[in-house]
């Protein structure tokens, strides 16, 4: 089941990582990167877009001149504004939002969650809204987002729910696409919004419903395929449990 989903996440990024860019042509040639100079530009385009203006008052111009080097150095990484400004939020929320392993599909979730909470109330929070707010009437740029920030971290999200089927916490039916959206949708609600506070314990909470659900679902599933005897034999210690019996 992720295996696919991989592979459908993998058709939408347009990085394929043997030197085929955004665009889906070839990179420039010319010297060997700058990786100090590729730093400088990425830092500099997030301190630009925090301020006031945003996504459309940033220039390229801006960016080379902040960062000390040439506008056709900016071009040589990054074909256009907005898959430099998606990179520039992706690259400084990469290591944060890795997904741990916990040996809980539950909790591997809700850290991740928190830490993307925690971003989104962070300083960076306002380059997320610039790029969703600037993505509504640029198709390139939520594109680019889409890219170079969700998809990448959807893949990685594919694995974790993964290895929780592979653990018996989630149906192996399960759609991983509704799962994700289920959890990471309200996130992006209030934040966007912000009909009611966001803070990390929210994580917590959706994490439980969705995914605890999940768990009565593959729970009711298993007491569906007990032979009759079996399946009241489970009812009666149920029972018990609660003071039922």
């Amino acid at each position: 089941m992720a295996q696919n989903h991989t592979r459908r996440a993998d058709a939408r990024s347009r990085d394929n990582g043997n030197g085929i860019n955004a665009t889906g042509g070839k990179r420039p040639p010319g010297r060997p990167r700058s990786e100090e100079s590729r730093q400088s530009i990425l830092r500099s385009t997030l301190k630009l877009l925090k301020q006031d203006g945003g996504f459309p008052e940033l220039s390229i111009e801006a960016i080379a001149a902040d960062a000390n080097v040439g506008k056709t150095t900016v071009y040589r990484w990054w074909p256009t504004k907005a898959a430099l400004v998606a990179d520039a939020f992706s690259a400084s929320a990469d290591e944060e939002l890795r997904f741990p392993d916990t040996g809980s599909v539950q909790s591997d979730m809700s850290l991740q969650m928190r830490r993307l909470i925690r971003i989104f109330r962070s300083k960076r929070g306002k380059v997320v809204a610039a790029l969703l707010a600037g993505g509504q009437s640029d198709p390139e740029l939520i594109e680019a987002f889409r890219d170079r920030f969700l998809w990448p971290r959807r893949r990685q999200a594919y694995q974790t729910l993964q290895r929780g089927i592979d653990r018996g916490e989630i149906p192996a039916d399960s759609d991983l696409d509704l799962i994700l959206d289920s959890l990471y949708g309200p996130i992006y609600m209030r934040f966007l919004i912000r009909h009611d506070k966001l803070d990390e314990s929210f994580a917590d909470e959706i994490c439980g419903l969705v995914l605890n659900g999940l768990k009565r679902r593959s729970h009711r599933q298993t007491l569906s395929h007990l032979p009759a005897k079996a399946y009241r034999s489970v009812a009666k210690s149920n029972r018990c449990l609660i003071g039922l019996a």
